[in-house]
């Protein structure tokens, strides 16, 4: 027994040096107005500005990475969940879910160009540069995709589901949704706007965050009650799963390094190693729990990761510069 507790107790701590070779903590920024959860975020390259959605604080965090400091901190958001944005026009979107609306900013002046209003909450947003249109998750009682053409500056369509949807992925010929009330991915055709596919995911209906490989047409989709489905979206099979720890809510794929990232608010990253068609945990992060949201900035090789407030610890970014 004792034999067993040593070995147990070494292969935690290579598990611990491998993730840190991996995955290096190198800033903490704190964010001690900040209550509550956290939603996405999106990374503006050229000014160095992180923008996070604190979705129960009802506010934007605006972050400059560079320096490790906040900005400032815009306020008055209907529960944030999503933030997109566009170097070419400078232009930030915020997704808000009480009121169903995605909001324009100016990140220059910080003021509101334009707002688009939905029947009900938007989550996920989803922006295409060739053919300037802006994708939205919507629905709570309902699911679908709504499109906002950016040139014409209006809502012009929308894709019904099967029910809400959560994190979707845009590729050439199809989007591919995350329906977890239904535990499906529908795939969509973008031109004729039609559900094509529906694939069986989850019996658990856990089925949250997604990553799409276009270079592999591999599509990789998080469950909440601790698995990684792996899927050929060429032929609509899966093709692997593998434990990871719970309520994960952000995967991100690093193709320079072969490896997926997945933040779990069970408080772990797990870090996933690909050689082909093979997965395999490699490491992971000690994290602190309901730490969900994460970004992988691969212009910069860093991995952001917004953890919430506890009774002693303020809210906060972490930074991780990815070895």
């Amino acid at each position: 027994m004792k034999i067993y507790s040593l070995l147990v107790s070494f292969l935690l701590l290579v598990s611990v040096a491998n993730a840190q070779e991996k995955l290096k903590l190198i800033n903490t920024v704190p964010l001690p107005a900040v209550k509550g959860s956290f939603d996405l975020m999106a990374y503006d390259n050229g000014h160095h500005r992180l923008f996070l959605s604190a979705q129960d604080n009802h506010s934007v965090e605006v972050i400059d990475l560079q320096k490790g400091r906040l900005i400032r901190s815009l306020p008055g958001f209907n529960e944030p969940k999503w933030c997109c944005y566009d170097p070419e026009t400078a232009l930030l979107y915020v997704a808000t879910g009480k009121d169903g609306k995605v909001t324009a900013l100016n990140t220059h002046t910080f003021q509101t160009v334009n707002t688009y209003t939905f029947r009900e909450k938007c989550n996920n947003l989803r922006f295409d540069a060739q053919t300037h249109q802006l994708f939205v998750g919507v629905g709570d009682t309902f699911g679908a995709i709504g499109i906002i053409d950016l040139r014409q500056q209006k809502i012009i369509g929308r894709i019904l589901l099967a029910g809400y949807p959560k994190q979707f992925e845009l590729a050439a010929q199809r989007i591919y949704v995350n329906v977890p009330g239904k535990g499906l991915v529908q795939v969509i055709d973008r031109q004729t706007s039609k559900i094509i596919a529906n694939w069986q995911v989850s019996p658990s209906n856990d089925n949250v965050p997604m990553a799409l490989d276009r270079e592999h047409q591999l599509l990789y989709i998080g469950c909440a009650s601790g698995r990684l489905v792996v899927y050929n979206v060429s032929s609509g099979k899966q093709v692997g799963a593998i434990p990871i720890h719970k309520d994960v809510d952000g995967i991100y794929l690093d193709p320079k390094r072969q490896r997926l990232y997945a933040s779990c608010g069970e408080g772990f990253i797990d870090i996933i190693g690909i050689d082909k068609q093979h997965w395999a945990s490699v490491g992971q992060v000690t994290t602190r729990v309901g730490a969900g949201t994460s970004l992988f900035i691969p212009q910069i090789n860093r991995y952001v990761l917004a953890e919430p407030q506890t009774t002693k610890l303020p809210a906060s970014i972490q930074v991780y510069q990815t070895n």
